[in-house]
């Protein structure tokens, strides 16, 4: 059985998301061992998880995207998180592309039922493991749920004061296990934690 590991980027005090609708604090502590990370990352999973909201406002980025990121971002699979009625990834714009990358896209799975019964239906189906990598309602939901068996935390050397957290209304404290730490070399963190269960 696959593992649903969690990929967020959070500054030091633990937002995901800042009060300004801006995010450029998450990139202002790239460096090129950060990068290889987040690309080794992003490449390895089998599937990618978003919520309906995340994987809008982003389809078009990556799909006219030509970083080495943006090939493991178009090339793995999708599996859209939504509770909204009717919802078709084939009406996502792609910022005018028409290439296989934009295809991965508008071709992408919805997950509309049982939250649970859907992670369940996608770490029972082979091959890698399933990364979810947003939006904040979304992965709040994943952990809320007890979902996530691996999370993946990149934490960058920036204090916001205010935002939303994937943390943030937790009925009870979980106790995490560290798998492993990295410090990149523009001063970000990646910590990689399982659930103690």
């Amino acid at each position: 059985m696959r593992k649903l590991v969690l990929k967020m980027s959070m500054s030091l005090d633990g937002f995901v998301a800042g009060a300004r609708a801006e995010s450029d604090w998450m990139f202002r502590a790239a460096s090129p061992d950060s990068a290889a990370w987040v690309l080794d990352t992003v490449s390895g999973a089998g599937v990618h998880a978003f919520g309906r909201r995340t994987f809008e406002s982003i389809a078009g980025f990556w799909a006219n995207a030509t970083t080495p990121v943006a090939g493991a971002m178009n090339t793995v699979p999708k599996v859209v998180f939504t509770r909204q009625a009717g919802f078709d990834p084939a009406t996502v714009d792609t910022g005018g592309a028409d290439s296989p990358a934009a295809a991965t896209w508008t071709g992408a799975r919805v997950a509309n039922g049982d939250l649970v019964a859907e992670v369940d239906r996608l770490r029972a189906e082979d091959g890698a493991d399933v990364l979810a990598q947003g939006g904040t309602d979304f992965c709040r939901s994943l952990v809320a749920a007890g979902l996530v068996d691996e999370y993946c935390l990149v934490v960058l050397p920036v204090v916001l004061g205010a935002g939303d957290g994937i943390f943030s209304g937790l009925q009870d404290e979980v106790d995490l296990t560290l798998i492993s730490s990295t410090v990149f070399d523009g001063g970000a963190k990646a910590d990689v934690y399982r659930p103690k269960r």
